[in-house]
């Protein structure tokens, strides 16, 4: 046989993964299978050009020692293409159909994991809770302990797999491996089922459950409750819960990771002349003094109001930021005061309302370039 590299037989680079070998080793295979191609010398030569590099490639060692050396590396190691095909077929396909070398699966395996949604409240997050929750799930069988059998009986090696879990299509050379119909791949069978789970070893059943939720979670975060999953079948161990957070909405604060935010209206006067107000926190109510000439839109930050990061870090703050009010429902008098107040202030626009004036001034500069 000619001594090609065995990385372009199979059409991988140098790096491939084992998974992107036996891949490409399937590919090639399949194509040049002596089944698919009788009379074809060529079909036969690559077919076994590609079983010797699939068995060097794939092979750490093998691998390793031909990367460093080449043929020479391997030599005397390699079958040469004349591998037993259904050894190598049945490991391949063993992989689609959930089974392998090496006889049947163990009947007892491990429970599903489950999910659950936990809502909370913004402070139940931020400072920890304890929550009751109700979970369907399935739970061992009492009767049975989780074997699936009456008591006093045992299961049976499968009749249709003699107990491997897997049964075996030949095709001349060609052979095939896949889980066994009858058994699911378990190897058994319950000849006497349990009565009150059927020969399933659990059954259904809804538990409450105590989740302590720790301080700082945020949306998306899990809490992972072992073995509260799904019961193993025949005696299998359970599975875990996951349980994943969300937060409901707030009335006044929204959280941003470790900060939370919020706004504050207030009065014009209390913009204009300064004033002291009183901010909710989740904490408690703190006094925030607003400076003069406050406009709509200024931050002011409370240090340390926030919230502890679950996985470590500084407390974060409490971002206000202020909304002035335009007063509604003006009395006779009010309004009175309001048009004394503009009269005086038409002399003093551009300085006491500069935002105002450069804003006309803007447009007045537009519409005169258009005119012009």
């Amino acid at each position: 046989m000619s001594k090609k590299d065995y990385y372009e037989v199979l059409g991988v680079s140098r790096d491939a993964a084992a998974a992107d070998i036996k891949k490409a080793y399937r590919r090639v295979a399949m194509k040049n299978h002596p089944d698919k191609n009788p009379g074809n010398e060529e079909a036969v030569e690559i077919f076994k050009e590609a079983n010797e590099a699939f068995e060097v490639l794939s092979d750490k060692e093998k691998r390793a020692r031909y990367d460093q050396y080449g043929h020479a590396g391997v030599e005397g190691q390699t079958s040469h293409g004349s591998a037993d095909f259904g050894d190598i077929f049945g490991d391949i396909f063993g992989d689609i159909f959930g089974g392998g070398r090496g006889g049947g699966r163990s009947h007892v395996r491990q429970g599903a994991d489950l999910r659950y949604n936990l809502e909370l409240s913004l402070e139940g997050a931020v400072k920890g809770t304890s929550s009751k929750i109700r979970i369907p799930t399935t739970v061992t069988c009492d009767t049975c302990s989780g074997s699936g059998s009456k008591k006093g009986s045992e299961p049976i090696d499968c009749t249709t797999c003699a107990g491997h879990g897997q049964v075996r299509m030949q095709q001349g050379f060609f052979s095939v491996q896949q889980t066994c119909p009858r058994c699911q791949g378990a190897g058994k069978q319950i000849k006497d089922p349990c009565n009150t789970c059927h020969g399933r070893g659990n059954v259904e059943e809804t538990k409450t459950l105590s989740v302590k939720v720790p301080a700082g979670v945020d949306v998306g975060d899990r809490i992972r409750l072992t073995g509260e999953g799904q019961a193993g079948t025949h005696g299998g161990p359970s599975g875990d819960l996951y349980v994943e957070v969300s937060i409901r909405p707030h009335k006044i604060f929204v959280r941003e990771g470790r900060d939370l935010h919020c706004e504050i209206p207030i009065n014009f006067v209390d913009a204009a002349l300064g004033g002291e107000l009183e901010v909710p926190t989740l904490d408690g109510r703190v006094k925030l003094k607003i400076p003069t000439e406050t406009q709509t839109g200024k931050l002011f930050r409370l240090r340390d109001k926030g919230v502890k990061p679950i996985r470590g870090g500084s407390t974060g703050d409490l971002l206000c930021r202020v909304v002035v009010e335009t007063p509604v429902h003006l009395t006779k008098r009010q309004k009175e005061i309001l048009e004394e107040f503009r009269g005086i202030q038409e002399g003093e626009g551009k300085r006491q309302s500069p935002k105002t004036s450069s804003w006309f001034d803007g447009v007045k500069s537009f519409i005169d370039e258009l005119r012009s």
